[in-house]
This record gives C-alpha cells, structure tokens and sequence, in this order.
C-alpha cells in the first residue's frame, strides 16, 4: 500500500483542537483531562485552556517499535504510565492527537472505560474507539504534525539548477 503524508502545521493543529474544543462543551462538563502521551499532549493543553480545566493527567502507551530498518512497526501495547488521578475515567475527557489502528484507543478505553474519547483526527480503523474527532484522514495516510517536522531553507526558484 502507497503511503500519503499530510503535514500539519502550528496553526491548523491549533485551530482544530479550539474546534474540537467547541465541539465538546456540550458534552461536559469535564473534571479533568488525561492525554495519551505523546502525541495528545499538546491538544490536551490547548483543549484544557478552551474548557477551563486544570487537572490535566497523561497516560503513555508504547505501540510501536523501531525495527533496525529505521520504519516503524505496531507491535503490543505497553502502558508505561497509567493515568492514576482519573480511576475509571468518569468525568475525564481522553485526548489524543490522532487514532489511527484504534490499538492505543482501545487499550486506554478499556483502562478508563467511563471518559470520553476525543481526538483531533481519526483513519477508518480507528473512528469506532473515539466518540468525537475533528477531521477523518484516509488509512493510507500518514500525518507529519508540527513536532516531527522541522523548517528548512528552500533555495529561489531562480537559483534552482536543472
């Protein structure tokens, strides 16, 4: 399968998470937050300054390993620091930058089986393990958020040889 990538910059993350922020009022209100580390910890923060909170707790789960090929590769998932302040999960809010297989999603929604699942976007695989998600990006797509990336010089086109 052709892997796509779609960037997404400071400011599109930003106003998707304000906009998911909106979309979850009605769903509150919240005691707390608990993001999945480490991709939902940014979101976390934005959504917890849109919603008022402050108890934001963070969960980290390992799913995928680095092979020697320098890919990446799903394997088991690993809680590495449970989310102790939300229990259950009653009242909490799940953040995560993105469900992709619904691996990591599902592992968190059966330790915290009472929180709300958000994220900012979802794949196909994973929309069934989130109750609320911003923008759906197709399987085959792979997305480069604002702290994978880095900005480098781009050279005019008129110095471009060729």
């Amino acid at each position: 399968m052709a892997i796509n990538y779609a960037t997404v910059t400071w400011d599109q993350l930003h106003r998707d998470a304000r906009l998911l922020a909106e979309q979850l009022i009605p769903h509150g209100p919240f005691k707390g937050i608990v993001a999945i580390t480490r991709g939902g910890l940014i979101p976390a923060a934005i959504i917890g300054r849109e919603l008022d909170l402050r108890l934001i707790e963070s969960i980290s789960v390992v799913s995928y390993d680095q092979e020697n090929s320098g890919e990446q590769a799903q394997g088991e998932p690993q809680v590495i620091k449970p989310a102790a302040a939300a229990g259950d999960g009653d009242g909490f809010l799940i953040i995560d930058d993105l469900v992709d297989s619904g691996v990591t999603a599902k592992l968190v929604r059966k330790l915290l089986p009472r929180a709300y699942f958000a994220c900012l976007y979802a794949k196909p695989s994973g929309r069934p393990f989130t109750d609320r998600f911003v923008v759906e990006v197709p399987q085959d797509t792979w997305i480069l958020f604002p702290w994978d990336t880095a900005p480098l010089f781009v050279p005019p086109l008129a110095r471009k040889t060729g």
